[in-house]
């Protein structure tokens, strides 16, 4: 059974945007010019980030995790909500050497609150297909600023 968490009033006010935002970054991802084709595969098996969408309440970015090719150790100051696109599961490494996987399923939400002051840590797909997120991350609410 699902718990309903009480959240501070800068984030109930977000939400709303938030979903707005939610679902026109997965629909903006999923569609393409007339005639366009779909992308190649070795472009779309580089690991990155690419910039969705920013205003002052959110900023959106698309991460592709490829297999063995891990993110560099970044942090979170303010929590993030993930739209899996092409779900998988991810190795999380922190600076400290701790590990934890983290499955998503493709076309689900999920929510992550915002990293433990000071820690970093790094994505690692063990997997043999590339994981695809939409990452809208929230601004203001965590205490500091997203350090890629």
């Amino acid at each position: 059974m699902m718990h309903a968490r009480i959240f501070p009033a800068a984030v109930r006010v977000f939400v709303p945007a938030t979903v707005s935002v939610l679902a026109a970054a997965v629909l903006v991802s999923g569609c393409g010019q007339a005639g366009e084709q779909a992308e190649p595969a070795a472009e779309a098996a580089t690991t990155g980030r690419t910039p969705q969408f920013e205003n002052e309440h959110v900023q959106v970015w698309k991460s592709v995790i490829a297999p063995n090719q891990p993110l560099a150790m970044h942090r979170h100051d303010n929590p993030r909500a993930i739209i899996a696109l092409k779900g998988g599961t991810l190795t999380v490494v922190s600076d400290a050497g701790e590990q934890r996987d983290m499955t998503w399923e493709t076309g689900r939400a999920y929510w992550l609150d915002a990293d433990p002051p000071g820690e970093l840590h790094g994505d690692v797909n063990r997997g043999s297909e590339p994981v695809e997120v939409i990452v809208v991350q929230l601004k203001g609410v965590g205490g500091g600023s997203d350090t890629p």
